[in-house]
């Protein structure tokens, strides 16, 4: 299994609302691809504004296997959605060891 770990810096007043489109948006289009296991929201008590997505894989290659139109054409809806009112501030991939 590969962890997909993105953390995003977001207006703590539209949190929740981040929350709901992106699970809208992103989880309901991700859960079509083949490999996506599921979704975690993380939620930082010491910063209300930052949330932090644990996204889970079978295999680095079906992950890796959504086409780059695919992923612009669901990041635009979102943004679309959400404006100016959250950033990316971390990235990160980790293989889950047995």
């Amino acid at each position: 299994m590969v962890i997909e770990l993105l953390k995003f810096q977001v207006d703590p007043n539209l949190r929740e609302s981040f929350i709901q489109k992106d699970a809208e948006i992103w989880t309901t289009a991700l859960a079509e691809y083949p490999g996506f296991l599921g979704k975690e929201v993380w939620i930082n008590s010491n910063n209300h504004s930052e949330v932090t997505l644990i996204i889970r894989w079978a295999t680095q290659a079906q992950w890796k296997a959504i086409s780059p139109a695919d992923l612009a054409t669901i990041d635009s809806k979102f943004a679309q959605a959400m404006k100016d009112t959250y950033q990316l501030i971390e990235s990160a991939e980790y293989q889950v060891r047995k």
